[in-house]
């Protein structure tokens, strides 16, 4: 899977007892957590807009979003 051109932060606060936790089964499956949010943020995005994960400007895949209402 290609890496985007461009990164921006995201600051997420969570139980200090779960970010231990997801950052030992990451060190256990060989990848980071920025990896899994990653993912999970792919993921979700893909469910919500009902269409593949694709790398294109925000405001076109808000244009197609809004064309499956």
């Amino acid at each position: 899977m290609p890496l985007e051109d461009r990164t921006a932060r995201l600051t997420v606060l969570i139980d200090p007892r779960k970010k231990a936790l997801l950052e030992r089964i990451c060190a256990e499956q060989d990848t980071t957590p920025s990896q899994v949010v990653r993912q999970l943020i792919r993921r979700y995005i893909e469910d919500q807009t009902g269409m593949p994960w694709s790398p294109e400007e925000p405001d076109v895949v808000e244009q197609r979003a809004g064309k499956r209402s």
